[in-house]
């Protein structure tokens, strides 16, 4: 599938409404814990186990866009968002036949393993598109795109309580759920893939037909992944989710154990109430902190995500559980900090190594976030399910949890002020090299 030229006079905004209808639906990810609850329930599994096809998603989704970064580049983002389409939407509707035969390997296998496939290549699928449309703010421009993955859950999260309370949260109504959800999100995706244009300067190639260089510092990627930059700002971009995700993906029920002996207790509307001011600030975060780095820069911003964040998290394990709004805010805050993180690294990754090979370069570096997928939750479940055990509640389940965050917090601080300028032998030089051949 070529990818399509924009025609003589195509505005330039009618491409990130086109990310936002791919990424508003993938954000769904982020509305998982609405369905942890039912799951357990229903198919009898404990918090590590309900867990398992959303960290699967996340580790397929840094797969995915690692090995499928190339083809993104190479095919373009409208191949790219069909299967996207494709693959995420396949995913609910396996997971709904799981669900309705109480089959739980089917929803980690259609959720988290298929599903994860579409996550990954729909997320890296407009990110280079949208950064040479916008080479003046590109910062703002990938901010606008991820916004939408952060902000899917804002979508997602009422919509599926409202399902599951209309369906039942026994196995046939997660299972309906499900269906609807893929049925859904096909027709919304489509959208985005109809779309799609690249714009006309995208296109040029060199007489072998192998993409053209652009002017400026070049990297190709196959260089990038041997430079300390790109393993610095690895480091910095796994503590940042982890951090994050470890709120995110038990949000619900979180908010539910830190003031279970409160007067007002926490409802299960109301939980799912903060999973969408979750998606809120994280949404909020990815726009307003990407959009802030091309003014003050990137190393500056991520001072302030890795620095400040480690201060949230300490408010939240001294105080958090005596006081609602100081335990919302601060958790408000870091998502906002971990939605900014996601949308600021294209925009320093441009920076760094150029747009020639950028997409498959941030795909590269979205392994990071399958590795924090899996440590954000495993530290939070893990922790939390054993000091259950040993007969703590509340608040309790999450101090050891939440010191570990911040130590993560301090070593992506320490990674980020290690970033420098790429060294002058990484650079591309199209006069005497073929550096697409680094990425086939």
């Amino acid at each position: 599938m070529s990818p399509p030229v924009a025609p003589t006079g195509w505005s330039r905004w009618l491409v990130p409404p086109a990310a936002l209808s791919v990424h508003l639906s993938i954000g769904q990810a982020y509305a998982w814990s609405v369905f942890k609850p039912a799951l357990e329930s229903a198919l009898d599994l404990s918090g590590t186990q309900s867990a398992l096809p959303f960290q699967l998603a996340i580790v397929m989704l840094g797969l995915s866009a690692a090995f499928g970064g190339t083809l993104v580049e190479r095919n373009g983002p409208r191949w790219a968002m069909t299967v996207a389409l494709v693959c995420f939407s396949s995913g609910f509707l396996i997971s709904a036949l799981g669900a309705a035969t109480g089959q739980y390997w089917l929803i980690v296998v259609g959720y988290g393993f298929v599903g994860g496939i579409g996550l990954g290549i729909g997320y890296i699928s407009p990110v280079s598109t949208l950064m040479k449309w916008f080479p003046d703010r590109p910062g703002m421009a990938t901010g606008i795109a991820i916004m939408g993955f952060g902000g899917g859950a804002l979508i997602a999260s009422p919509w599926s309580s409202q399902m599951l309370e209309s369906f039942g949260t026994d196995k046939s109504g997660i299972a309906l759920a499900f269906l609807v959800h893929g049925v859904v999100y096909a027709v919304f995706m489509s959208l985005g893939v109809l779309l799609i244009r690249v714009p006309r300067g995208a296109a040029a190639t060199e007489a072998d037909g192998t993409p053209a260089v652009p002017p400026g510092v070049q990297v190709s990627a196959g260089s990038a992944i041997r430079t300390p930059q790109f393993w610095c700002l690895w480091v910095v971009l796994c503590m940042n989710v982890t951090a994050g995700i470890g709120i995110l993906e038990k949000a619900a029920p979180m908010i539910t154990d830190f003031f279970q002996d409160s007067s007002t207790p926490v409802s299960a509307a109301a939980a799912a109430g903060f999973v969408a001011l979750l998606s809120a600030a994280n949404m909020a975060g990815r726009i307003g902190w990407s959009s802030t780095s091309d003014l003050i820069g990137r190393k500056n911003i991520y001072r302030v995500y890795l620095g400040v964040g480690a201060l949230m998290y300490l408010l939240i394990s001294q105080f958090g559980d005596s006081s609602k709004p100081l335990f919302v805010v601060c958790a408000l805050v870091v998502l906002s900090f971990y939605g900014g993180g996601f949308a600021t690294i294209p925009a320093y990754l441009k920076d760094l190594f150029g747009t020639y090979q950028v997409g498959a370069i941030h795909g590269r570096l979205l392994t990071a976030w399958s590795t924090a997928g899996v440590l954000g939750p495993l530290i939070v479940n893990w922790i939390a399910d054993h000091q259950e055990s040993a007969g703590k509640d509340g608040a309790s389940l999450y101090g050891l949890s939440f010191m570990i965050m911040i130590g993560l917090l301090v070593v992506g601080f320490v990674a980020n002020e290690l970033v420098r300028p790429v060294h002058a032998r990484h650079h591309v030089d199209p006069a005497t090299e073929k550096e697409a051949a680094d990425v086939k």
